[in-house]
């Protein structure tokens, strides 16, 4: 056989899949002629293949030395760098096949794919554009491009080039699960349903696809579903991004406990080898420490977009600080619950107010008290991360307050493009963000321990009493509900716990059982989140000797009605990993006392703080012992409960907790500082604000 016809048999070989048939005939050429640089090639591709992608580098680069002007040679070594996560090497390699061979849409499309392997989706877009204007018709590239335009929040401009992916290719499965996820962002659920089903017709096995339908099913509250759609794609493909994660909270909000502390320890691990296997809110709820926290956020922002920085050191020169607040929760939520006050209570004449709403623009009375208390209140549902930060810039802010951190409808992007001179984390997420562009984080001594410190990239300020805002307007409905309409027994002795069921735990359940078991007429009264959880959670009592009817479930009403309904129970008994946070301070306000153990993390001590601001520190406890052993005391001494509510009634308009105008002014001296440190060109440094009176 002559050289040409066994280099092209090498080449079919290849081509079909027939790797080590592949390997085998290039190395044979290669016997008689060590520098053909075709053979070489060949054999290093084939090895890649075969998972020998550090050998098969070593061939590809004698391949390019053999014939320095070998333009597939480079992009071929290029490409197996983006695969490998070499990014820098893959783009030096590819821009030497790109100025040998300019005209090939393939190299442009593999630049463009690495750029946005590293979260540089803007630079991306103009490689996909080229690779459009030199092959119309090549489906990766409206796929890469509608996934860049997703992950820059730019959905309405991402949904075309999915649909001319598949007006191209109406077989390919990544073109229909890519216009899933972008309807699913669209609302246009029944069409995101029928995008997703169609890609998992063509390919069962497409793992991306049921990430997707199981993040539409969350969408819609349907969590039973969820969890079961991210664990097919967990089996299917179990190093995809976040998915460990992702599954493991869609488990925790129908509490299925099954194999869970497996479940969590896996998960755990993972984030120490720094493993991109879960976004930073699952662990919140588990036993987790700050420092895994922050491996975790770090490990997540890491993989998210580096954009180049809109503040470039200016300073600025205002009458009055500028201070804007960005979050999608200025609306029926419980960050404006807290927040209302706080808003029309800052002090207008040192402090120019900003609000940017990306949440939803209802017509409700809270909405109409912020919007109110805004001198300048900007609804930011229809602009683009780019134009927010724009907007920012343009209005020379001088401190960004983000209320959203890693929760649902965040926009990191607009922070992360660091649009003013001081960046802050407040109050929407109880931990690190992990970036280097939040400057602060609003704590106090009990959620961030000074031996903490060294877990947060932000510089910690401590506020005096309680981190966490609270309205002192918020409105309790004058009627209480009967026991009897809330399905409450009449003489029963009524544990409560309203927590979100993702925080609800085997370990704080045990205790609530072997309470119940403990007190003869004792019920528990808990929020009904989802039909799935509740049965789970009364099989779970069953199998613990409580019978299932000593668990009430109470359905979701207006928060007014809500607050007095909280007059039926008589005890609020606080999860452990992530504590009562709105919660608590709902239950602390309409009288009822808050049970609490303090654990190791900032959302592990919430509840403590605020039990701290209220003058209740007999109800902190710091083991779970402690915990059980004061909740059955005060089961059975209802005097001593008595007094405590005695106490708390008292206390609410005396404590600084729900002193709103107090808590203002120590914001306001934090911003102060951290305002005055910025112009004396100071950087950053953790600092404690003293108590005003």
């Amino acid at each position: 056989m002559q050289l040409n016809d066994k280099l092209r048999d090498a080449i079919e070989k290849y081509q079909s899949g027939n790797y080590a048939e592949s390997e085998r005939i290039s190395k044979e050429i290669l016997q008689n002629d060590s520098h053909n640089a075709r053979a070489l090639n060949l054999l290093g591709m084939s090895l890649h293949e075969r998972g020998l992608s550090d050998a098969g580098i070593v061939f590809i680069k004698k391949a390019t030395e053999a014939d320095p002007q070998y333009h597939a040679a480079h992009n071929n070594l290029g490409a197996i760098y983006r695969e490998t996560k070499r990014f820098e090497l893959a783009l030096l390699c590819i821009d030497r096949a790109i100025a040998l061979n300019p005209a090939s849409s393939d190299y442009h499309l593999n630049r463009a794919l690495v750029l946005a392997e590293m979260g540089d989706y803007e630079n991306s877009l103009a490689g996909f554009k080229k690779t459009i204007l030199l092959d119309p018709e090549l489906l990766e590239a409206y796929i890469g491009r509608g996934a860049a335009l997703y992950n820059l929040n730019r959905f309405a401009e991402a949904l075309p080039n999915y649909d001319k992916a598949i007006e191209l290719h109406p077989t390919s499965a990544e073109g229909w699960e890519g216009r899933g996820n972008i309807l699913t962002e669209l609302k246009q659920y029944d069409n995101a349903f029928a995008a997703f089903d169609r890609a998992l017709t063509l390919k069962p096995n497409l793992a991306e696809a049921w990430v997707g339908r199981g993040n539409l099913f969350m969408e819609l509250k349907q969590y039973d579903k969820a969890y079961a759609a991210l664990d097919k794609a967990l089996k299917i493909k179990p190093d995809l991004k976040y998915i460990e994660g992702s599954r493991l909270h869609a488990k925790l909000m129908i509490c299925n406990w099954s194999d869970l502390e497996a479940d969590v320890s896996h998960l755990l691990s993972a984030i120490k080898d720094h493993r991109p296997t879960s976004v930073p809110f699952t662990l919140l709820s588990i036993s987790s420490s700050p420092a895994d926290q922050l491996n975790c956020a770090r490990c997540y922002i890491g993989n998210q977009p580096v954009f180049q920085k809109i503040w470039r050191g200016e300073m600025y020169s205002h009458e009055r600080i500028r201070v804007a607040y960005l979050s999608a929760d200025l609306h029926e939520h419980a960050t404006a619950n807290l927040m209302a006050g706080l808003f029309e209570q800052h002090d207008k004449s040192r402090f120019e107010l900003t609000a940017i709403s990306f949440g939803p623009d209802e017509d409700s009375d809270i909405r109409r008290r912020i919007k109110d208390a805004f001198e300048n209140f900007i609804d930011a549902r229809f602009q683009r991360d780019q134009q927010i930060a724009d907007i920012i810039r343009h209005l020379e802010i001088d401190i960004a307050v983000d209320l959203k951190g890693f929760t649902r409808n965040e926009r990191l992007n607009i922070f992360a493009r660091r649009p003013a001179p001081i960046q802050v984390n407040y109050l929407g997420y109880p931990g690190t963000m992990g970036a280097d562009y939040f400057d602060y984080i609003l704590a106090d001594r009990t959620v961030i321990p000074k031996s903490e410190f060294d877990c947060y990239t932000e510089k910690v300020v401590w506020l005096p009493d309680s981190y966490q805002v609270n309205d002192s307007q918020r409105r309790i409905s004058t009627r209480t509900p009967t026991r009897s309409e809330c399905a409450l027994p009449e003489a029963a002795f009524v544990f409560c716990c309203f927590n979100n069921t993702f925080k609800i735990t085997p370990s704080i359940f045990d205790i609530w059982m072997r309470l119940l078991q403990a007190t003869e007429d004792g019920v528990l009264w808990l929020l009904d989140g989802n039909p799935t959880a509740s049965t789970n959670l009364r099989r779970e009592a069953e199998k613990r000797g409580v019978s299932s009817e000593r668990l009430i479930f109470a359905p979701k009403i207006t928060i007014a009605d809500h607050l007095a309904r909280h007059r039926q129970a008589d005890l609020f008994l606080d999860t452990l990993h992530c504590n009562a946070h709105t919660t608590a301070s709902d239950a602390l306000w309409a009288g009822l006392p808050v049970l609490t153990c303090l654990g190791s993390t900032f959302a592990a001590r919430v509840a403590g703080s605020l039990l701290s601001a209220v003058g209740l520190t007999e109800l902190i406890t710091t083991s779970l012992e402690g915990y059980e052993v004061l909740a059955l005391k005060l089961a059975r001494d209802r005097s001593l409960l008595a007094s405590l509510k005695n106490k708390l009634a008292h206390n609410r308009d005396t404590y600084p907790l729900f002193n709103t105008k107090r808590f203002t002014r120590h914001i306001e001296a934090a911003y102060t500082t951290m305002w005055q440190r910025h112009q004396m060109r100071e950087t950053p440094q953790c600092f404690e604000v003293d108590p005003i009176n």
